[in-house]
């Protein structure tokens, strides 16, 4: 691993922790503040809309003006966001905090990109879940800390104490070094007329249709297990960890597989989950479910190696740009069930899942490696 790839370990580990302390709270914060399933589900299929738009130009940007300048817009996005929801007393102003939040992960695309040019020797698949191997390993020990923070503080404190450790992976992301913009003209084929094949285009597709059924059961999981199975503040803390804490075992051993087969796999893993919480009737179970979890996140990574085998590199952000708008598409659309199918049915959501998981892992079939032609 070179010096910016240790940097932005560093950084994203830091950044991890933090987020750690509040991602499975967030919905049992809204709560807190007078927001029903609906209204919950309603404001993060907002933060999922408005990133999902972000993406497109943010990996256009990173192909044109070079992918730090956009990385630092991003870290410091997050910073006013955070600070944002620390310091709200209302739920329209932490809801503003939390589209924002949402927001600053525009990132993730030129991210990627950056991580795929700086990766050396390691393929694809490996440099990516690495790096965000690094940034859940951070956060499966906010994930802890937020747990026994809330229960003794309140839930207002973990934003707080977030908000402060953010500006240190701030200062850390600063001294990553530039990278080179790839000239237009070595796009060859690609950047002349369609600059994607029909099979990418297909692609974007599958993993929107992916990215809906395994985020479905996710954003009201925190509820239904306070709800619904009566589990503390500090269950819930402990079973973010172990969500976190599976997306580092999970990434690590899937980035060892091609990548078809680790999106195949982690899709696998995301179904488990919702099976999980839905016939589970134990912190033993829901513990396994969690780090089942782990699965949605690491397909993310999957799908974006993937992308990387169907694109020329004078077109990577933009390719990955796409993808994350697909996912972000998805966020918000399952975002909006979610909440709407709660309100109904709370178990219905993992119910779902569970179901059409069978069609999903059918559907990866026409992109197996063996059908496509690879990109350099």
């Amino acid at each position: 691993m070179n010096r910016d790839l240790r940097l932005l370990s560093v950084s994203l580990f830091i950044w991890g922790i933090g987020e750690g302390l509040f991602f499975y709270f967030q919905p049992l914060y809204l709560q807190k503040l007078g927001a029903s399933p609906e209204v919950i589900g309603v404001i993060l299929g907002i933060g999922g809309l408005v990133l999902s738009l972000s993406h497109i130009p943010a990996g256009a940007a990173a192909d044109r003006f070079g992918r730090r300048p956009v990385m630092w817009a991003s870290w410091l996005t997050g910073l006013v966001a955070a600070w944002t929801m620390a310091l709200a007393r209302s739920l329209p102003v932490f809801a503003a905090g939390a589209v924002l939040y949402n927001l600053s992960a525009f990132v993730i695309a030129p991210l990627n990109s950056y991580v795929t040019a700086a990766r050396g020797r390691w393929s694809v698949q490996r440099a990516l879940t690495i790096t965000s191997a690094s940034f859940n390993a951070g956060a499966v020990a906010g994930s802890l800390i937020g747990g026994q923070l809330g229960q003794r503080l309140g839930l207002a404190a973990i934003y707080q104490a977030a908000a402060l450790i953010f500006m240190v992976s701030v200062v850390v992301v600063l001294f990553v070094h530039a990278q080179p913009v790839v000239p237009p003209e070595s796009r060859g084929g690609a950047g002349r007329g369609r600059r994607f094949s029909a099979r990418f285009w297909g692609f974007m597709g599958f993993v929107f249709l992916v990215m809906l059924v395994l985020y479905l059961p996710q954003p009201l999981a925190p509820n239904f297990l306070q709800n619904v199975r009566h589990a503390s503040l500090g269950d819930i803390g402990t079973l973010g960890a172990l969500a976190r804490g599976g997306m580092v075992v999970i990434s690590l051993v899937l980035g060892s597989f091609g990548a078809w087969e680790g999106f195949l796999l982690a899709q696998i893993s995301g179904g488990l989950f919702a099976l999980l919480i839905w016939k589970g009737s134990s912190m033993w179970v829901y513990s396994a479910a969690y780090f089942f979890a782990g699965g949605y996140w690491a397909s993310k990574a999957m799908a974006a190696a993937e992308v990387r085998s169907m694109v020329a590199e004078a077109a990577m952000g933009l390719a990955y740009g796409l993808n994350e708008t697909m996912g972000g598409l998805a966020v918000f659309l399952a975002s909006t069930l979610a909440g709407w199918m709660y309100a109904r049915a709370p178990e219905s959501v993992f119910r779902w899942t569970v179901g059409l998981l069978p069609l999903l892992l059918l559907g990866n079939l026409p992109f197996h490696p063996r059908w496509g032609r690879k990109v350099s």
